[in-house]
């Protein structure tokens, strides 16, 4: 007795002093959230927290907002559909991924990477299309292919000739670009392929290697420093691949104008938004991805070398073509390679997401063996399958009905992994296994099944192991349930709910309301001389404005441009504060541009119909229903704040 309350007392201590260790601010449902995962969370969402009351109090309400309606999920049971399941444990997955490598591995790769970033390379390549689990006849194919075309190089012919010439590269770029696929450095390729061009020497042809897409022989031409990343801007005037010559001339005196304003002192976002075809960059002054050193994004090297040409920031280049059409590039900065340590943490990411990572994971597993005292039972109990398996396994017919023993194929951390765990294995992967003696066969398939079952093994183990990890796990699991109930429960809600959103549309109808407005046709104008000539020409009512811009547009695209609408006078910056009357008003300028602006008729304040104001409805709606719904949570689920350990997360 005496030894067990012993024992007891011993237990309340440690409890007591983890509880010290790790306070706990608040509670949901009895489920406590400690001072550490809130401060996790706090700090994540504060790039310069504060500490005093106001700002821990501010940001307690909207955690508890999160937590009332994370609980709300858990306890309508959303953490059980199966589709939100798969969707979390696929996050697990690549959460876990950083954990199940050999670190000292995965440094040398790390450190490889940046020496592919920091120089790059300019390499062609032949492929010859293979579906990853094609089957041995077609793989032999396609290597026979291969290997016929490198002997033609090997023997005189031309790389580029060969690559786009009759049965030559399946890359359908070849054709115009001969294989060449330009400079490139780490990440930028996949791992086999980015492997083989650094390995081969410079003006050789590489043996054949595989990946996902299929055989590929690369030459490498050229290797320089990278010359780092370029953030630029660009105006684009497109060109179809289908446009005629007339329309490629008309884009190029396009271009040409553009750039004469832009020399005459013309601001470069101005002209981005009145005239580049980029929809992608077009309302944003142009600006594109980073590219170069580090990045992913790639652009075609004649883009590329003109942006790196440019030597200062705000500097902009002579308008030049590429296959989308013509360019004026701005660049906007320029930042040289990084050092090691300043790009390792970003490697390291990068490492652990690539293909790459898989080279560390035998190491890793023979690590994870000695740890947990592995012991293989293999030799004899795999017989039964060497004995049992036959043809009708590659076509997924087989399985093991008759195995009726279950004995241990291997041991981990003195937990059994045995017969039935692999069969089941077996059964479910059969694709893309080649035929072969069975002997080979699952003795290749145990490997295989070995592998992925120690690191499950290990990745059930590391909310243990890593708190980090479980708080990661944590935040990924309540946002999912959070966006799936909200889904639900706001968003789609106030979408179908028809007859809910009609009605709070009447309740708050005042809210939305037309301002003053002019149906009105406005005319922007490059030149006071141009709006003192719109001017004349629309004083005739039977002059209609395609008529105007095809006489003032004659000479240049850029001369006029028209916008009919009916316009909210105060929200129009151009029309705001310019005391409009009906029919053709004075020409004034405003930012460089001037407009002459002819109004039908002068629009009186007045309600909006639901469909006119449908947008920001649904908008309010939305809120209107979140804040009813989390009134009711707040009663279903009772929270609890300890203020004091609260209050003393700053210190």
């Amino acid at each position: 007795m005496k030894k067990k309350l012993l024992f007891v007392f011993g237990l309340l201590l440690t409890i007591g002093a983890n509880a010290q260790q790790d306070p706990v601010v608040m509670e949901i449902d009895g489920k406590p959230v400690t001072k550490s995962e809130f401060l996790q969370i706090y700090l994540k969402n504060n790039s310069a927290p504060q500490y005093d009351k106001a700002s821990l109090d501010e940001y307690m309400e909207l955690f508890k907002k999160f937590k009332l309606k994370v609980a709300e999920a858990e306890a309508l049971g959303y953490d059980t559909i199966p589709k939100l399941r798969k969707e979390l444990d696929g996050y697990k997955k690549q959460l876990a991924h950083p954990y199940l490598v050999d670190a000292a591995k995965n440094e040398e790769l790390v450190k490889q990477a940046y020496e592919r970033t920091v120089n790059e390379v300019r390499a062609s390549h032949i492929l010859i299309k293979l579906d990853p689990n094609a089957a041995p006849a077609d793989t032999l194919i396609a290597w026979d292919k291969i290997m016929g075309l490198k002997k033609r190089i090997e023997k005189g012919e031309d790389f580029a000739s060969v690559a786009k010439g009759r049965n030559g590269s399946d890359d359908p770029s070849a054709v115009s670009n001969g294989g060449d696929l330009g400079f490139f450095n780490a990440f930028q390729m996949v791992y086999p392929f980015e492997e083989a061009a650094y390995t081969t020497p410079m003006g050789t042809v590489s043996e054949p290697f595989r990946t996902r897409f299929g055989y590929h022989i690369v030459k490498v031409t050229d290797k320089r420093p990278a010359r780092g990343t370029m953030r630029a801007a660009h105006i684009m005037v497109a060109t179809s691949k289908s446009a005629s010559e007339e329309d490629v001339k008309n884009a190029e005196k396009k271009i040409n104008e553009i750039y004469a304003k832009l020399q005459g002192g013309a601001k470069f976002e101005d002209l981005v938004k009145d005239f580049s075809d980029d929809p992608s960059s077009n309302q944003k002054g142009g600006e594109l991805p980073a590219f170069g050193s580090g990045t992913t994004t790639r652009m075609v090297p004649s883009f590329e070398d003109a942006a790196f040409a440019l030597k200062a920031d705000g500097e902009y280049s002579k308008p030049l073509k590429t296959d989308y059409g013509y360019h004026i590039i701005k660049r906007i900065e320029w930042t040289k390679v990084k050092s090691f340590d300043e790009m390792k943490k970003e490697l390291q990411t990068k490492v652990n997401r690539d293909e790459r990572s898989k080279k560390t994971q035998d190491s890793f597993v023979a690590k994870l063996k000695t740890e947990y005292k592995y012991v293989d039972n293999s030799k004899k109990s795999a017989k039964w399958f060497i004995k049992n398996l036959d043809t009708t396994y590659y076509v997924g017919k087989w399985n093991a009905d008759k195995l009726k023993s279950n004995k241990a194929l291997f041991t981990l951390d003195g937990k059994s992994f045995d017969q039935q765990d692999f069969a089941t294995f077996l059964e479910n992967n059969y694709r893309g296994v080649r035929k072969d003696a069975n002997d080979v066969v699952i003795k290749q398939q145990l490997k295989t099944w070995e592998k992925e079952t120690i690191l499950a093994y290990e990745e059930s183990k590391l909310a243990g192991k890593y708190p980090e990890y479980k708080a990661l796990v944590t935040e990924y699991h309540d946002g999912i349930l959070l966006y799936e109930i909200m889904t639900d429960k706001v968003w789609n809600k106030a979408m179908k709910d028809t007859v809910g959103l009609k009605s709070f549309f009447e309740a708050n109808r005042s809210k939305y309301m037309w301002g003053n407005r002019v149906d009105a046709v406005v005319y922007e104008c490059s030149t006071q001389k141009i709006a003192d000539q719109v001017s004349k020409m629309i004083a005739n009512d039977t002059i209609n404005s395609k008529h105007v811009i095809d006489v003032i547009n004659k000479d240049s695209e850029l001369n006029l441009r028209v916008r009919t609408n009916k316009f909210d006078v105060e929200q129009t910056t151009f029309l705001k504060d310019k005391n409009l009357a009906v029919g053709v008003n004075k020409s004034y300028e405003m930012d460089g541009k001037f407009y002459v602006v002819k109004v039908k008729e002068k629009l009186a304040p007045m309600n909006k119909e639901l469909n006119e104001a449908k947008g920001t409805v649904t908008s309010d709606y939305q809120s209107y229903l979140e804040k009813t719904w989390l009134e009711e949570l707040a009663k279903k689920h009772k929270i609890t704040i300890n203020e004091a350990t609260l209050y003393s997360l700053g210190k």
